[in-house]
């Protein structure tokens, strides 16, 4: 454990831990609440890390799983220890009310863990990676199943989220590895029209070439397969463990937040894949400029910046 660690990331080791040992067994999590006499809930929500464990608790919790090496023991309770004692250093914005009844907990965890994650990869199908949107691009995408699945309060919401991601990515003191990877389609859909688009296009060149992230793009005659996935994202949090990421990906209907080893594991490694198969930085970013010339064009009442 690091000196001064974050107690998401301690916290995150000992559920992690726990979770494998208790599957590796097997036991079920209502085996481990029989024999421990909790709650089925209590070990639900430890694994899930919605609580910290206590030290005793862990104690007897690792005996039960047959983890008994000092050399692991010692170390998880090290962890426990902070998990509870130590609260997070920068002020967690998306606990604020607006957003806790705005959006999914997945999803507000996934954020917790990104304040304090050191890359970020993010591969996108359809649409601009949230945190590099625009306001106005924003509210076109999310505002168009106003009424049907979203009110107005949660469009505000989401709308003022991506702001709020890219301005932590901007002003954190350790900044954060950003690749983004996206099919040719997210550069082609004018999603709010020209009046939208074009400002959506030309604040993703001023941001890659101010440094907050890489781009590259897929292109439509891309000799390589493509496997059918959707956009998702994967945040590597803990340095100690980069092979143990956090994965985000929503479908429309559901969202969630995936930490199994395998499924992480898998989309890691067809990210790697398909961002060697990109067009690279350079290409890409003269291909946005080309797409907003080109719609600029077309538009004559739109302004495009100049080179």
């Amino acid at each position: 454990m690091a000196e001064g660690e974050s107690p998401t990331i301690a916290r995150r080791r000992v559920r992690i831990a726990i979770r494998e040992a208790r599957e590796a067994l097997p036991l079920t999590q209502a085996q481990v609440a029989e024999e421990m006499e909790w709650s089925l809930s209590k070990v639900i929500r430890i694994e899930n890390g919605d609580v910290s464990i206590s030290i005793n608790d862990l104690r007897g919790l690792l005996n039960l799983l047959g983890i008994r090496d000092k050399a692991i023991v010692e170390p998880l309770l090290a962890d426990a220890r902070v998990a509870r004692t130590r609260k997070r250093a920068a002020y967690a914005w998306w606990e604020e009310p607006r957003f806790r009844e705005n959006t999914s907990e997945p999803f507000r965890r996934f954020l917790e863990y990104e304040a304090e994650a050191t890359e970020l990869r993010s591969f996108n199908v359809y649409y601009v990676h949230g945190p590099l949107q625009t306001p106005e691009y924003a509210r076109a995408l999310t505002g168009a199943w106003l009424d049907d699945e979203f009110t107005e309060a949660q469009v505000d919401a989401l709308v003022e989220i991506r702001g709020q991601r890219r301005e932590a990515m901007l002003h954190r003191s350790d900044p954060l590895k950003y690749y983004f990877l996206a099919d040719q389609s997210v550069f082609m859909r004018l999603i709010g029209g020209l009046d939208i688009f074009i400002p959506q296009l030309q604040q993703i060149v001023e941001l890659a070439e101010a440094g907050l992230f890489q781009m590259r793009m897929l292109p439509f005659d891309i000799v390589q397969t493509i496997a059918n996935n959707g956009s998702f994202e994967l945040l590597t949090v803990d340095p100690s463990h980069p092979d143990r990421e956090v994965m985000y990906r929503e479908n429309g209907v559901a969202d969630e937040t995936v930490e199994n080893l395998a499924e992480t594991r898998r989309h890691r490694k067809r990210f790697n894949q398909l961002w060697q198969a990109a067009m690279d930085e350079s290409d890409t970013i003269a291909f946005v400029r080309k797409r907003i010339e080109d719609l600029g064009a077309t538009s004559p009442g739109v302004e495009v910046e100049s080179n």
